[in-house]
């Protein structure tokens, strides 16, 4: 009874245990949505008002640029208004990368589309908060190839500080091969008023080493061949004297599938009326 009793307890308190960690985890998400809609609400409440106290200073002060160039193709500033459009595109601009959400969003798609514009959209949360790894290698790789094509690619968010900086400094990093201290050096040379909250420069450290695991597991996983019973059904019946050669489709650009080609294709079936043999035939190294 004793021992039943103790195996009793011993579960009672694992369980409780568990629900302790169910507990808790389930309290950390709820901190963390709460904190992410007090920060939306902050975000909402403070839109207008910051972005008249933007334009008020870009109006006084010439050193207050709405927007700067960073590199040849790319541009780095605060959120455009449909005015501003036309002006874009006489700065060969062809591309807009748009951080801000839908509140903060002023100019529609598809006036840029009016202007031969491409719009990429990647809504982040103001203040505290980065893209996601995904979205940061879509926005960068959209600048890249607007850059192949020399045309100029305007990332933005609301004031041009920690957003869009986020996006500019990635591509730096990954395309002109800076580090991200130097990178973030480099553009608020530029643009001195840049400012990341420590989610983005953290996402800005992390970005180069997410890319290269990235890169690494989409590389050996096309190094895999998967060859089932199915591949192989339909070869017991006659041939009626025919050979048949079995020659698997394979990429010519992977050394060990290479290997596997010139093997199968080795592999002869033959047969009269009996069951099928399968004769390994003397194949010029691979």
């Amino acid at each position: 009874m004793k021992i039943e009793d103790l195996d009793d307890s011993s579960s009672d308190l694992q369980t409780a245990n568990h629900r302790t960690v169910d507990y808790d985890s389930r309290r950390q998400i709820v901190a963390v949505d709460a904190k992410r809609a007090l920060v939306g609400a902050g975000a909402r409440i403070l839109f207008y008002p910051t972005l008249l106290y933007n334009v008020f200073r870009n109006k006084i002060q010439t050193e207050f640029r709405w927007w700067d160039q960073v590199d040849q193709f790319l541009l780095l500033g605060a959120v455009p208004f449909p005015k501003d459009v036309p002006r874009l595109k006489q700065l060969n601009v062809g591309g807009v990368i748009t951080l801000n959400e839908p509140y903060e969003t002023l100019v529609p798609s598809s006036l840029y589309r009016a202007h031969d514009i491409d719009h990429l959209v990647i809504p982040t949360r103001d203040y505290l908060f980065a893209p996601s790894f995904e979205d940061i290698d879509r926005a960068v790789n959209f600048i890249h190839k607007n850059a192949t094509r020399c045309r100029t690619t305007y990332v933005h968010c609301k004031a041009g500080r920690g957003r869009s900086t986020t996006i500019v400094l990635c591509y730096l990093v990954e395309y002109k091969h800076m580090t991200p201290i130097s990178a973030l050096e480099y553009v608020r040379s530029r643009r001195p008023r840049v400012l990341l909250a420590p989610s983005q420069w953290k996402a800005v450290q992390e970005y180069k080493h997410w890319r290269s695991v990235s890169a690494a597991t989409s590389a050996s996983s096309g190094d895999a061949v998967l060859i089932t019973k199915a591949d192989l059904e339909g070869y017991n019946s006659p041939s009626k004297g025919k050979e048949l050669a079995l020659v698997p489709r394979v990429s010519k650009t992977s050394p060990m599938i290479a290997k596997l080609s010139c093997l199968f294709a080795s592999l002869k079936v033959s047969s009269n009326s009996g069951p099928v043999s399968l004769k390994l035939t003397e194949t010029p190294a691979c």
